[in-house]
Protein backbone atom coordinates (compact mmCIF):
# COMPACT_ATOMS: atom_id res chain seq x y z
CA UNK A 1 0.00 0.00 0.00
CA UNK A 2 2.71 2.49 1.01
CA UNK A 3 4.89 1.04 -2.19
CA UNK A 4 1.73 1.81 -4.50
CA UNK A 5 1.24 5.61 -2.88
CA UNK A 6 5.02 6.02 -3.41
CA UNK A 7 5.13 5.48 -7.08
CA UNK A 8 1.91 8.01 -7.52
CA UNK A 9 3.76 10.23 -5.41
CA UNK A 10 6.85 10.10 -8.11
CA UNK A 11 4.27 9.86 -11.02
CA UNK A 12 2.73 13.16 -10.45
CA UNK A 13 6.29 15.03 -9.21
CA UNK A 14 7.39 14.10 -12.61
CA UNK A 15 4.12 15.18 -14.47
CA UNK A 16 4.35 18.42 -12.88
CA UNK A 17 8.22 19.17 -13.65
CA UNK A 18 7.25 18.40 -17.39
CA UNK A 19 4.49 21.32 -16.92
CA UNK A 20 6.83 23.87 -15.61
CA UNK A 21 9.56 23.22 -18.02
CA UNK A 22 6.94 23.31 -20.82
CA UNK A 23 5.39 26.16 -19.44
CA UNK A 24 9.41 27.87 -18.86
CA UNK A 25 10.59 27.09 -22.75
CA UNK A 26 9.35 30.47 -24.69
CA UNK A 27 7.01 29.63 -27.76
CA UNK A 28 8.79 29.85 -30.96
CA UNK A 29 5.71 31.56 -32.87
CA UNK A 30 4.94 34.17 -30.29
CA UNK A 31 8.31 35.45 -30.37
CA UNK A 32 9.57 35.38 -33.69
CA UNK A 33 6.17 37.42 -34.47
CA UNK A 34 7.05 39.99 -31.84
CA UNK A 35 10.72 40.43 -33.25
CA UNK A 36 9.18 40.85 -36.43
CA UNK A 37 6.22 43.71 -35.43
CA UNK A 38 9.59 44.98 -33.04
CA UNK A 39 11.55 45.30 -36.28
CA UNK A 40 8.74 46.80 -38.53
CA UNK A 41 8.10 49.35 -35.78
CA UNK A 42 11.41 50.19 -35.70
CA UNK A 43 11.61 50.53 -39.46
CA UNK A 44 8.70 53.11 -39.78
CA UNK A 45 9.95 55.13 -36.78
CA UNK A 46 13.11 55.27 -38.98
CA UNK A 47 11.68 55.62 -41.93
CA UNK A 48 9.20 59.11 -40.79
CA UNK A 49 12.21 60.49 -39.09
CA UNK A 50 14.25 60.84 -42.52
CA UNK A 51 11.53 61.54 -44.66
CA UNK A 52 11.11 64.49 -41.93
CA UNK A 53 14.84 65.52 -41.96
CA UNK A 54 14.70 65.06 -46.11
CA UNK A 55 11.34 67.55 -45.83
CA UNK A 56 13.16 69.82 -44.17
CA UNK A 57 16.12 69.84 -45.64
CA UNK A 58 13.90 70.94 -48.80
CA UNK A 59 12.08 73.78 -47.24
CA UNK A 60 15.58 74.98 -46.41
CA UNK A 61 17.24 74.62 -49.63
CA UNK A 62 14.35 76.24 -50.93
CA UNK A 63 14.24 79.00 -49.17
CA UNK A 64 18.35 80.11 -50.04
CA UNK A 65 17.28 79.28 -53.43
CA UNK A 66 14.72 82.30 -53.48
CA UNK A 67 16.99 84.16 -50.86
CA UNK A 68 19.87 84.34 -53.03
CA UNK A 69 17.87 84.79 -57.00
CA UNK A 70 18.64 88.48 -57.15
CA UNK A 71 22.48 87.67 -56.10
CA UNK A 72 22.18 85.17 -58.86
CA UNK A 73 20.55 87.26 -61.39
CA UNK A 74 23.45 89.87 -60.73
CA UNK A 75 26.05 87.34 -61.29
CA UNK A 76 24.67 86.17 -64.39
CA UNK A 77 24.26 90.15 -65.40
CA UNK A 78 27.56 90.45 -64.52
CA UNK A 79 28.95 87.64 -66.70
CA UNK A 80 26.66 88.00 -69.65
CA UNK A 81 28.48 91.88 -69.40
CA UNK A 82 32.00 90.62 -69.10
CA UNK A 83 33.25 90.61 -72.42
CA UNK A 84 32.18 94.65 -72.89
CA UNK A 85 34.21 94.92 -70.03
CA UNK A 86 37.30 93.70 -71.22
CA UNK A 87 36.63 95.03 -74.26
CA UNK A 88 35.04 99.16 -74.15
CA UNK A 89 33.06 100.23 -76.80
CA UNK A 90 35.34 103.68 -78.11
CA UNK A 91 33.86 106.80 -76.95
CA UNK A 92 30.65 108.21 -79.45
CA UNK A 93 32.70 110.85 -82.02
CA UNK A 94 32.55 114.31 -81.35
CA UNK A 95 31.02 116.46 -84.27
CA UNK A 96 33.95 118.91 -85.08
CA UNK A 97 32.83 122.55 -84.46
CA UNK A 98 35.76 123.78 -86.52
CA UNK A 99 33.66 126.84 -87.98
CA UNK A 100 32.05 127.52 -84.77
CA UNK A 101 35.38 129.47 -84.01
CA UNK A 102 35.86 131.81 -87.51
CA UNK A 103 32.19 132.61 -87.52
CA UNK A 104 31.61 133.44 -84.03
CA UNK A 105 35.13 136.00 -84.66
CA UNK A 106 33.91 137.39 -87.61
CA UNK A 107 30.62 137.99 -86.53
CA UNK A 108 32.36 140.01 -83.26
CA UNK A 109 34.86 141.72 -86.00
CA UNK A 110 32.10 143.28 -87.85
CA UNK A 111 29.87 144.49 -85.26
CA UNK A 112 33.17 146.41 -84.15
CA UNK A 113 33.83 147.18 -87.85
CA UNK A 114 30.31 148.61 -88.26
CA UNK A 115 30.42 151.05 -84.95
CA UNK A 116 33.99 152.17 -84.87
CA UNK A 117 35.17 155.84 -86.77
CA UNK A 118 37.52 158.37 -86.69
CA UNK A 119 38.99 158.03 -83.29
CA UNK A 120 37.70 154.54 -82.30
CA UNK A 121 40.12 152.56 -84.80
CA UNK A 122 41.81 151.22 -81.79
CA UNK A 123 38.28 149.26 -80.78
CA UNK A 124 39.53 146.94 -83.98
CA UNK A 125 42.80 146.07 -82.95
CA UNK A 126 41.59 142.25 -80.82
CA UNK A 127 40.65 141.40 -84.50
CA UNK A 128 42.95 143.48 -87.24
CA UNK A 129 46.04 144.11 -86.64
CA UNK A 130 46.77 146.16 -89.88
CA UNK A 131 46.81 149.95 -90.11
CA UNK A 132 43.39 151.20 -90.14
CA UNK A 133 42.01 154.93 -90.65
CA UNK A 134 38.32 156.07 -90.59
CA UNK A 135 37.19 159.49 -91.32
CA UNK A 136 33.29 159.12 -90.65
CA UNK A 137 32.36 160.08 -86.99
CA UNK A 138 32.00 156.73 -84.73
CA UNK A 139 28.51 155.55 -84.31
CA UNK A 140 27.18 156.08 -87.91
CA UNK A 141 26.47 152.80 -88.43
CA UNK A 142 25.21 149.92 -85.81
CA UNK A 143 25.03 146.15 -86.17
CA UNK A 144 21.51 145.02 -84.86
CA UNK A 145 21.79 141.18 -85.52
CA UNK A 146 23.99 138.98 -86.97
CA UNK A 147 24.13 135.72 -88.69
CA UNK A 148 26.68 133.75 -90.41
CA UNK A 149 25.71 132.60 -93.53
CA UNK A 150 28.56 130.51 -94.67
CA UNK A 151 31.60 129.49 -92.98
CA UNK A 152 34.06 128.13 -95.28
CA UNK A 153 37.64 126.58 -95.07
CA UNK A 154 39.30 127.59 -98.20
CA UNK A 155 42.65 126.49 -96.88
CA UNK A 156 43.95 124.67 -93.79
CA UNK A 157 43.55 127.10 -91.09
CA UNK A 158 41.99 129.51 -93.37
CA UNK A 159 38.69 130.65 -93.35
CA UNK A 160 36.34 133.03 -95.64
CA UNK A 161 33.32 133.70 -93.51
CA UNK A 162 29.94 135.67 -94.73
CA UNK A 163 28.07 137.47 -92.49
CA UNK A 164 24.69 139.16 -93.00
CA UNK A 165 23.82 142.08 -90.70
CA UNK A 166 20.89 143.73 -89.74
CA UNK A 167 22.19 147.21 -90.23
CA UNK A 168 20.64 150.34 -88.21
CA UNK A 169 21.99 153.94 -90.08
CA UNK A 170 22.44 156.99 -88.03
CA UNK A 171 20.38 159.80 -89.48
CA UNK A 172 21.89 163.67 -89.57
CA UNK A 173 18.97 164.40 -87.52
CA UNK A 174 19.44 162.06 -84.81
CA UNK A 175 18.12 158.61 -84.57
CA UNK A 176 18.36 155.76 -85.97
CA UNK A 177 17.33 154.03 -88.96
CA UNK A 178 16.77 150.58 -91.05
CA UNK A 179 19.06 150.69 -93.40
CA UNK A 180 17.86 146.70 -93.98
CA UNK A 181 20.23 143.72 -94.16
CA UNK A 182 23.85 143.90 -95.66
CA UNK A 183 26.45 141.03 -96.13
CA UNK A 184 30.33 141.24 -95.29
CA UNK A 185 32.90 138.70 -95.67
CA UNK A 186 35.72 138.28 -93.48
CA UNK A 187 39.03 135.81 -94.29
CA UNK A 188 40.23 134.52 -90.81
CA UNK A 189 43.58 132.99 -90.21
CA UNK A 190 43.72 130.65 -87.34
CA UNK A 191 46.46 129.29 -84.98
CA UNK A 192 46.81 126.62 -82.51
CA UNK A 193 44.39 123.97 -81.48
CA UNK A 194 42.52 123.92 -78.00
CA UNK A 195 42.18 126.19 -75.37
CA UNK A 196 45.75 127.60 -77.33
CA UNK A 197 43.61 128.72 -80.62
CA UNK A 198 43.85 132.01 -81.95
CA UNK A 199 42.61 134.09 -84.89
CA UNK A 200 42.84 136.98 -86.99
CA UNK A 201 41.49 138.75 -89.81
CA UNK A 202 44.10 139.13 -92.96
CA UNK A 203 42.21 142.22 -94.20
CA UNK A 204 39.29 144.84 -93.25
CA UNK A 205 35.79 143.04 -94.35
CA UNK A 206 34.37 143.14 -97.98
CA UNK A 207 30.51 143.92 -98.53
CA UNK A 208 29.17 141.46 -100.71
CA UNK A 209 26.63 141.01 -102.62
CA UNK A 210 23.06 138.84 -101.21
CA UNK A 211 22.89 135.22 -102.07
CA UNK A 212 21.16 134.35 -104.96
CA UNK A 213 17.25 133.97 -104.09
CA UNK A 214 15.81 131.24 -104.65
CA UNK A 215 12.28 129.96 -106.60
CA UNK A 216 11.19 127.26 -104.66
CA UNK A 217 9.84 123.55 -106.41
CA UNK A 218 5.96 122.34 -106.35
CA UNK A 219 5.38 121.22 -102.97
CA UNK A 220 3.79 117.37 -102.78
CA UNK A 221 -0.30 118.89 -102.23
CA UNK A 222 -1.75 119.10 -105.38
CA UNK A 223 -5.19 118.90 -104.44
CA UNK A 224 -7.12 122.27 -102.84
CA UNK A 225 -9.31 121.91 -100.48
CA UNK A 226 -10.09 125.56 -99.79
CA UNK A 227 -10.45 127.18 -96.42
CA UNK A 228 -13.30 125.42 -95.19
CA UNK A 229 -13.45 122.44 -92.70
CA UNK A 230 -16.87 120.29 -94.06
CA UNK A 231 -14.09 117.58 -95.86
CA UNK A 232 -13.61 114.99 -92.21
CA UNK A 233 -9.74 115.72 -93.27
CA UNK A 234 -9.84 119.26 -92.73
CA UNK A 235 -12.36 119.04 -89.70
CA UNK A 236 -9.52 117.07 -87.56
CA UNK A 237 -6.62 119.13 -88.98
CA UNK A 238 -8.21 122.03 -87.95
CA UNK A 239 -9.72 121.07 -84.78
CA UNK A 240 -5.88 119.70 -83.96
CA UNK A 241 -4.38 122.67 -84.38
CA UNK A 242 -6.84 124.17 -82.34
CA UNK A 243 -5.66 122.30 -79.49
CA UNK A 244 -1.67 122.45 -80.47
CA UNK A 245 -1.21 126.50 -80.55
CA UNK A 246 -4.58 127.75 -78.73
CA UNK A 247 -5.11 125.09 -75.59
CA UNK A 248 -8.71 124.44 -76.67
CA UNK A 249 -9.14 120.71 -76.57
CA UNK A 250 -6.96 117.45 -75.80
CA UNK A 251 -4.22 116.89 -78.48
CA UNK A 252 -4.95 112.79 -78.06
CA UNK A 253 -8.81 113.29 -79.36
CA UNK A 254 -7.33 113.50 -83.23
CA UNK A 255 -4.65 111.48 -82.92
CA UNK A 256 -4.23 107.93 -84.06
CA UNK A 257 -3.66 105.72 -80.96
CA UNK A 258 0.72 105.41 -79.81
CA UNK A 259 1.00 109.31 -81.47
CA UNK A 260 1.88 111.52 -78.86
CA UNK A 261 2.17 115.56 -79.42
CA UNK A 262 2.94 117.51 -76.78
CA UNK A 263 0.67 121.31 -77.32
CA UNK A 264 2.68 124.36 -77.17
CA UNK A 265 3.65 125.82 -73.79
CA UNK A 266 2.44 128.57 -72.59
CA UNK A 267 -0.43 128.74 -74.83
CA UNK A 268 0.27 131.80 -77.28
CA UNK A 269 -2.64 132.40 -79.22
CA UNK A 270 -6.55 132.04 -78.51
CA UNK A 271 -7.96 130.84 -81.50
CA UNK A 272 -6.72 130.00 -85.03
CA UNK A 273 -9.03 130.15 -88.13
CA UNK A 274 -7.93 128.15 -91.47
CA UNK A 275 -7.51 130.17 -94.41
CA UNK A 276 -6.50 127.01 -96.88
CA UNK A 277 -6.00 123.32 -97.11
CA UNK A 278 -3.51 121.92 -99.79
CA UNK A 279 -3.63 117.45 -99.60
CA UNK A 280 -2.44 115.41 -102.02
CA UNK A 281 -5.79 113.32 -102.65
CA UNK A 282 -6.82 113.18 -106.01
CA UNK A 283 -10.13 114.74 -105.97
CA UNK A 284 -11.63 117.66 -104.18
CA UNK A 285 -15.05 116.77 -104.02
CA UNK A 286 -14.49 113.55 -101.96
CA UNK A 287 -15.39 113.81 -98.99
CA UNK A 288 -16.15 110.34 -97.52
CA UNK A 289 -13.23 108.74 -95.58
CA UNK A 290 -11.62 105.73 -96.36
CA UNK A 291 -10.92 102.13 -94.84
CA UNK A 292 -8.79 101.72 -92.69
CA UNK A 293 -5.11 102.42 -92.74
CA UNK A 294 -5.18 105.11 -95.62
CA UNK A 295 -2.90 107.86 -95.53
CA UNK A 296 -3.21 111.34 -96.84
CA UNK A 297 -0.67 114.37 -96.67
CA UNK A 298 -1.94 118.09 -95.43
CA UNK A 299 -0.72 121.79 -95.82
CA UNK A 300 -2.75 123.80 -93.38
CA UNK A 301 -2.40 127.19 -93.36
CA UNK A 302 -3.93 129.30 -90.81
CA UNK A 303 -4.32 132.51 -89.31
CA UNK A 304 -3.62 132.46 -85.52
CA UNK A 305 -5.37 135.15 -83.08
CA UNK A 306 -3.87 136.18 -79.88
CA UNK A 307 -5.67 137.94 -77.26
CA UNK A 308 -5.04 140.96 -78.40
CA UNK A 309 -6.76 140.24 -81.26
CA UNK A 310 -3.71 140.47 -83.31
CA UNK A 311 -3.56 137.99 -86.50
CA UNK A 312 -0.06 135.76 -87.49
CA UNK A 313 -0.19 133.88 -90.30
CA UNK A 314 1.23 129.89 -89.69
CA UNK A 315 1.49 126.76 -92.05
CA UNK A 316 1.60 123.67 -90.74
CA UNK A 317 2.49 120.08 -92.64
CA UNK A 318 0.06 117.21 -91.56
CA UNK A 319 0.15 113.22 -91.96
CA UNK A 320 -3.59 111.69 -91.63
CA UNK A 321 -4.80 107.62 -91.22
CA UNK A 322 -7.71 106.61 -91.28
CA UNK A 323 -9.51 104.58 -88.75
CA UNK A 324 -13.09 103.30 -87.55
CA UNK A 325 -15.07 106.16 -89.91
CA UNK A 326 -12.68 108.88 -89.02
CA UNK A 327 -9.50 110.87 -90.18
CA UNK A 328 -6.19 111.33 -87.20
CA UNK A 329 -3.47 113.14 -87.08
CA UNK A 330 -0.39 110.46 -87.56
CA UNK A 331 1.77 112.83 -87.69
CA UNK A 332 2.98 116.56 -87.16
CA UNK A 333 5.69 116.48 -90.05
CA UNK A 334 9.08 118.30 -90.22
CA UNK A 335 8.51 119.92 -93.25
CA UNK A 336 6.26 119.67 -95.77
CA UNK A 337 6.52 117.37 -98.74
CA UNK A 338 7.69 118.54 -102.31
CA UNK A 339 6.53 117.20 -105.43
CA UNK A 340 9.28 114.35 -106.65
CA UNK A 341 10.55 116.00 -109.78
CA UNK A 342 9.72 119.65 -109.19
CA UNK A 343 13.97 121.41 -107.96
CA UNK A 344 14.10 124.81 -107.57
CA UNK A 345 14.08 127.13 -110.25
CA UNK A 346 17.60 128.09 -109.67
CA UNK A 347 20.87 127.02 -107.50
CA UNK A 348 22.55 129.51 -105.15
CA UNK A 349 25.92 131.31 -105.78
CA UNK A 350 28.30 131.26 -103.16
CA UNK A 351 30.42 134.09 -102.83
CA UNK A 352 33.79 133.25 -104.18
CA UNK A 353 36.59 133.09 -101.84
CA UNK A 354 39.57 135.24 -101.18
CA UNK A 355 42.78 133.90 -102.24
CA UNK A 356 44.96 131.98 -100.30
CA UNK A 357 48.28 133.46 -98.82
CA UNK A 358 51.30 132.02 -99.63
CA UNK A 359 52.57 133.13 -96.44
CA UNK A 360 50.49 133.98 -93.01
CA UNK A 361 50.12 137.61 -93.02
CA UNK A 362 47.62 138.12 -90.17
CA UNK A 363 48.88 140.93 -88.48
CA UNK A 364 50.24 142.87 -92.35
CA UNK A 365 48.59 146.19 -93.46
CA UNK A 366 46.22 145.53 -96.59
CA UNK A 367 48.06 146.62 -99.74
CA UNK A 368 47.79 150.44 -100.14
CA UNK A 369 47.17 150.98 -96.34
Amino acid sequence: MKRSRSKARRAQRERLEDTTVDAMEPAPAPAEQDDYEATDAAGWKTSTAGLAGVARLARVATWALIASGPLIGVMALLGSSAPAQSAPKSAPEVQSGASTGPAGFAQLFIGAYLEAGEGSEKNLAPYYAGSVALTHPAGTRSALRTQVMEAREVSSGYWSVTVAVNVAAKAKKGGYSDAGVQYFRVAVQSTGSGDTTGYTAVSLPAQVAAPTALKPGDLGYPTSRGGGTSDPASDTAASFLTAYVAGQGELDRYTSPGVRVSPVVPTPYASIKVTGIRDNSSDSASTKVPGDGEHRRLLVSVDAIDVDGNSFPLTYALGLTSRAGRWEVSSLDDAPATAATSKPSSAPKPPSAPPAPTTPSGSASPAGS
